[in-house]
């Protein structure tokens, strides 16, 4: 028989092929996980992988998605994947406490300080941003969108046929004077979707903040100003006549199915970040003529900041995809590609406007001057721990309606989770 003779270089090849066998295709994916599953939120998603795939191409991205707005779903999920040594290359992420709580202290991702620098955005992005994502003064995040919380978005054809304006700011006696309008009309008024709480919560948190203004919100935040205060318990009375004026099947809905109701008119109001704006332009309704916009009664000046970014993974499978992930998140292009869709505006201060419709350029002018403030909803202005205790404590209210219990509910959750840490 004819033996065959195996070359030296072949041999090494072997023994290499041998010792690095998935070298090659893990270099050639990309596992990104988030919550980005409604309409407009997957287009923009899809927006940040079509421009991934032009820089860096012959990359499979793996879309891990997980359906359930503000993540109520999706961070369970993740929680188990993190814990169990199994995390994806990047996950989106909420900047201030969700980030450097949940994820940077407990060493799940890396500092990335060398990417901010290598890609210049020391320079396009503002520093109290990149504040939000840093400890120990290294950022660990990349921010793709700053969202608003409150927001109140209407139907304006609605308005316009039962008489009712809306200025440039809205009164809570403003916005009351409209309901009663409306139901007189009967037309319901406020369209709420709290099949997941967070979303009757962040009407809420808006709530909160209308009636206690935006240096008692920090003050609150910071453990210098306690739930007790007769104005948290005025804000949750409040709410609850807020309540009076939904949508009876609200426990039934999504946000995005109360936003829809709005879109076709069955209801007029929704207390919603700006992301419900990407629903509209999803539906090819236009800013001014189909839907209007005003910040949430009593809010006028404050931004309530809900920014998205992505970390990278310590132990990512695929690091150098991630790592060229969030280079790309982080460009001009992606930027401006994704936020229009998103209903967001984008980080970098260089983008160009006149790619951004009305909404878009009246928020980054608001961003520009209004106080900036966390969302607690969102988990960036308190713990977890915190979060969750709200949430529990408003399922409770929207059966009872105690602003007692909500103000005492709240005060022991900011002891519980020190809140002033």
């Amino acid at each position: 028989m004819k033996k065959h003779i195996c070359s030296p270089l072949i041999g090494l090849a072997i023994i290499f092929a041998a010792q690095f066998p998935a070298s090659a295709e893990n270099n050639q994916k990309l596992e990104v996980f988030s919550w980005w599953t409604s309409g407009g939120e997957a287009a923009a998603l899809d927006a940040l992988f079509q421009t991934y795939k032009r820089q860096y191409p012959g990359i499979e991205i793996i879309n891990a998605t997980v359906a359930g707005g503000g993540g109520s779903a999706a961070r369970p999920v993740l929680q188990t994947r993190l814990a169990g040594g199994n995390p994806p290359d990047t996950w989106q992420t909420h900047p201030g406490w969700e980030l450097l709580g949940q994820y940077v202290e407990a060493g799940y991702c890396l500092p990335i300080g060398d990417i901010y620098k290598s890609e210049g955005w020391e320079k396009v992005v503002p520093q109290q941003l990149i504040d939000l994502l840093s400890r120990n003064g290294k950022p660990y995040a990349v921010l793709c969108g700053i969202h608003r919380g409150n927001d109140l978005w209407y139907n304006k054809k609605l308005l316009d046929k039962n008489g009712i304006t809306v200025g440039d700011s809205m009164s809570f006696d403003e916005f009351f004077a409209a309901c009663e309008k409306l139901k007189a009309a009967g037309i319901t008024p406020l369209a709420v979707g709290d099949s997941g709480i967070w979303a009757t919560a962040q009407l809420f948190e808006n709530t909160l903040l209308g009636t206690v203004g935006p240096d008692a919100w920090k003050a609150l935040f910071s453990g210098k100003m306690s739930f007790d205060d007769p104005k948290v318990k005025q804000a949750a009375k409040t709410y609850g006549r807020m309540l009076d004026y939904q949508n009876p099947d609200h426990s039934a809905l999504t946000w995005d199915q109360a936003t829809k109701a709005v879109m076709e008119g069955r209801c007029a109001f929704t207390s919603m970040g700006d992301w419900a704006h990407g629903e509209f332009t999803k539906a090819n309704l236009e800013d001014n003529k189909d839907f209007g916009w005003v910040t949430c009664p009593g809010t006028n000046g404050a931004f309530i900041i809900v920014a998205d970014g992505f970390p990278l993974a310590k132990g990512a499978p695929h690091s150098e995809a991630a790592t060229d992930w969030l280079k790309s998140i982080g460009s001009k292009e992606a930027q401006e590609a994704f936020n229009p869709l998103k209903g967001s505006i984008p980080v970098r201060t260089d983008v160009d406007k006149s790619k951004f419709g009305p909404y878009l350029q009246w928020s980054m002018q608001s961003f520009s001057k209004d106080a900036l403030l966390p969302s607690v909803v969102h988990g960036e202005a308190a713990p977890a721990a915190f979060q969750q205790a709200l949430n529990d404590a408003i399922t409770q209210f929207v059966v009872d309606k105690n602003a007692e219990a909500l103000s005492a509910a709240l005060v022991q959750a900011a002891k519980d989770s020190n809140i002033a840490k």
